[in-house]
């Protein structure tokens, strides 16, 4: 299984974001070669502007004893703001697979890139662009919508 095939299962989740009414970005967390966890954003749903899909993939992974996760990879469909890029540092996620890049919050390449950041002491492996053009579109068809 690829990057894609896993990026794919992010997608379904971003999906089902959109159909919720949510900001739809998806995000699964892998570990050899299996999908653990898998979610999308839910802000809306719990009031709580901070329930991002990789936020809550985190917190779930923390209530399942995964104190450390640098055997996982985190697959998420937009890159991730800076909150989720410093969660990502400290539960040290190995890897870190983002679909396309948020030009206005992205904190993993667009404004600033805190996951390389050379003064926190984890730094994962970063691959950028997977799948991006269907993650964006799935994006700017749900703001289309509401426009």
């Amino acid at each position: 299984m690829n990057d894609d095939f896993y990026m794919r299962i992010a997608l379904e989740e971003a999906r089902l974001a959109a159909e919720e009414d949510e900001i739809p970005v998806g995000a699964c967390l892998v570990r050899d070669q299996s999908v653990i966890l898998r979610d999308h954003n839910r802000s809306r749903q719990t009031q709580n502007p901070m329930a991002h899909a990789e936020k809550l993939i985190l917190d779930k992974a923390q209530d399942l004893d995964y104190k450390y996760l640098q055997e996982c990879s985190l697959f998420i469909t937009l890159e991730p703001c800076l909150m989720c890029s410093g969660m990502i540092i400290l539960s040290r996620v190995g890897r870190v697979v983002f679909g396309c890049y948020d030009p206005k919050s992205g904190a993993a390449g667009s404004i600033y890139n805190s996951l390389w950041d050379k003064s926190f002491n984890h730094r994962p492996a970063l691959k950028r662009g997977v799948l991006a053009e269907e993650c964006a579109l799935v994006l700017t068809d749900f703001f289309k919508k509401k426009r």
